[in-house]
């Protein structure tokens, strides 16, 4: 498990924070997120002030990384580079989650490394990730000031010839109670820009491999502008499904074959390709070493699959 629970006797009543900073070797900030998190416990009562003098029996649920052999592809002294599998995480979403790319980020690079961004868990590729405070907040404002060029690849369902664009705005869904994407095109939504261009088209499974040039950075935006375009990519869970297969995916109830028939492919077939940028005056270009196009032998014949739900 990623984190597990380790007790300690405080015989000396001091801060919860100071405690925390002593005791695990963190920073104020983090030994704050520990308490807000409600992940300290002081003699069987969860510490909720991280000003409160602490003492006697003290419980601390702490992230422990538990490698699954992911190896970095390239290192500096500052930031690290990984090819994601699909189906992993990039940060455990609760305290529960027995795996992510958290956990073997930390175990090469120590407690101080992380994630500078995000990719969906069944979207495979590259992942940037810090092995220092001081580089994490430059990489991070890297990446907010769009100082990062990204490309990705996709299977998508059926034809494409040309290069297009999709320039359409895209907001968080905030009313589940008819339609339970979690990203829809609205005028009220922020500006979002994609380039699209086809690389090959497979005749036997009715699907396009494409390269996409994300100009922004929106919350599922290649899913989004593909399907808004009626092109969604094979596997996607959640759009191009009808809503009631998408809420069984979802609840984790959706049998596998109901997957293949209604998705296409049992993964949702989205991959980080390229990521260009300079950091400290060295530009660098990497490319994700896995052969993402031969994965159209994943998916689905056209005739043993369901069609597109718009």
């Amino acid at each position: 498990m990623a984190f597990v629970t380790q007790r300690y006797q405080v015989e000396k009543p001091m801060p919860a924070f100071l405690f925390l900073m002593r005791r695990l070797g963190v920073r104020q900030g983090e030994a704050q997120k520990i308490v807000a998190s409600g992940r300290l416990v002081v003699n069987g009562v969860v510490c909720e002030n991280s000003g409160e003098k602490i003492s006697g029996d003290v419980a601390v649920k702490q992230f422990v990384p538990q490698s699954r052999g992911i190896t970095p592809l390239f290192s500096t002294p500052d930031f690290g580079l990984f090819d994601k599998p699909s189906g992993v995480l990039v940060h455990p979403t609760t305290h529960r989650t027995p795996h992510s790319m958290l956990d073997d980020i930390r175990h090469v690079y120590g407690g101080f490394a992380n994630a500078i961004h995000r990719i969906d868990m069944e979207t495979s590729g590259l992942l940037l990730v810090s092995r220092n405070k001081a580089a994490e907040r430059r990489l991070k404002t890297m990446f907010e000031d769009r100082g990062v060029e990204k490309s990705y690849l996709a299977w998508v369902r059926g034809r494409i010839d040309a290069p297009f664009d999709v320039d359409v705005p895209l907001k968080r869904n905030d009313d589940f109670s008819s339609i339970k994407l979690k990203v829809l095109v609205d005028p009220e939504g922020k500006p979002s820009f994609t380039h699209f261009e086809p690389v090959e088209y497979d005749s036997e499974h009715d699907a396009t491999l494409v390269r996409a040039f994300p100009y922004t950075g929106r919350q599922h935006q290649i899913r989004v502008h593909l399907f808004h375009v009626k092109h969604p990519i094979i596997g996607d869970p959640i759009y191009g499904v009808p809503v009631d297969i998408a809420i069984e995916y979802l609840d984790k109830k959706l049998p596998h074959d109901k997957r293949l028939f209604y998705m296409g492919a049992e993964r949702m077939l989205l991959h980080a390709q390229s990521l260009t940028f300079d950091y400290q005056g060295v530009n660098y270009r990497f490319e994700s070493k896995i052969d993402f196009e031969n994965l159209k032998r994943l998916i689905v014949k056209p005739s043993q699959r369901a069609a597109m739900f718009q």
